[in-house]
């Protein structure tokens, strides 16, 4: 069961209740499913019940005592845990994940895109729906409006950025553009206005130099210094695309072997991982709706410190003979690289195979 799917079961949990008349609510369009926050458990939890607490007139938690029979024995589900106010902790069958690593290496590096293609160069929509950036002549506030930009397009949105000045040199060194220079457009722009870099960031490099800026939220000061060219543990970019390298490593040592990933159930599968993984489309609309692509850079530090201790145990040792548990592995290691380079992507940050 992927994150998609849990978020319909949840749905039609509460649809049964309703027609059950134990719930008079109206079924909402969404369930948000998430990994667990302080004191949950399992591998997804849903505030659901907390949403239709106030207009089904009954306390969260005695909501969220009405949906989990409901919830409990479905396919795909094995347990469902109660905390805190109402959260419904649900820990998911072996199954799933499987069929969250075949739904990422079928999508590729467009998992978490919505439906509608990338329109980078589209005009205008006919209603004018289209969402206009605007920021001032400075270099971090042109980085992110381009990583917005990204992330907005791949929801399927047309996007427009104009800056009020813009060093030719930005282009070359960065890979930053946009769409017009001068002051902001009569129509209501979104201001795009982060806390000023303290330093130029150009000596960085356009990898190193993006993340310095992108990583930290637009409301913090980014560091500018050597820290991010550091091939070390304590890099979180060199973790990342270490990660995403090793990734790629393992799929061409594999072959080397003579076999290939199949995606299938994982013996010990790391939760986290798995989490972090299922998470990636919540993130990316999420960094989406707040104009935010910090929250991207932060979430693929995640998944690499959630993947890079379980890529060791990918390939057969010793005298061992692959085997499924080894092809679905490979799958699982190949997902979360194909999650790493797809967020880097849309970060502007190259994820180079080799490392």
């Amino acid at each position: 069961m992927t994150p998609a799917e849990l978020s319909s079961t949840v749905l039609h949990a509460v649809r049964r209740a309703v027609d059950a008349g134990e719930l008079d609510v109206t079924v909402p369009a969404r369930a948000v499913v998430a990994p667990p926050g302080p004191g949950g458990c399992g591998d997804y939890a849903t505030n659901i019940a907390l949403q239709l607490a106030r207009p089904a007139g009954q306390p969260p938690y005695r909501v969220a005592e009405v949906l989990r029979p409901y919830l409990v024995g479905v396919d795909g589900v094995a347990d469902v845990v109660l905390t805190g106010p109402g959260f419904l902790n649900i820990s998911i069958g072996g199954a799933a994940p499987a069929a969250l690593v075949e739904e990422i290496l079928s999508a590729g590096t467009r998992y978490g895109h919505a439906d509608a293609p990338d329109a980078p160069d589209a005009p205008d929509a006919p209603d004018g729906s289209v969402v206009r950036l605007h920021c001032p002549h400075d270099l971090r506030a042109v980085v992110v409006a381009d990583a917005v930009a990204r992330v907005l397009r791949c929801q399927g949105a047309l996007v427009r950025v104009t800056a009020e000045g813009f060093d030719r040199e930005w282009t070359a060194a960065l890979g930053v553009r946009v769409d017009g220079v001068g002051p902001a457009p009569a129509s209501p722009p979104v201001t795009v206005r982060p806390v000023p870099a303290p330093a130029d960031p150009l000596p960085l490099g356009r990898d190193a130099a993006r993340w310095a800026l992108l990583h930290p939220a637009a409301h913090d000061r980014p560091r500018i210094g050597d820290e991010h060219l550091a091939q070390r543990e304590g890099n979180p970019l060199f973790r990342v695309r270490y990660a995403h390298a090793r990734s790629r490593a393992l799929t061409r040592n594999a072959a080397d072997l003579g076999f290939a990933a199949e995606p299938g159930p994982v013996p010990g599968a790391p939760q986290e991982l798995l989490a972090a993984l299922g998470d990636h489309p919540r993130v990316l609309a999420a960094a989406a709706a707040h104009r935010a692509p910090d929250r991207i850079a932060r979430h693929l530090v995640a998944v690499a410190d959630a993947a890079l201790p379980f890529l060791p145990a990918v390939l057969p040792r010793g005298g061992e003979k692959p085997s499924a548990a080894h092809r679905a592995r490979l799958a699982l290691a190949e997902a979360a690289g194909t999650v790493l380079a797809g967020g880097l992507t849309l970060l502007g940050i190259d994820a180079p195979d080799h490392l």
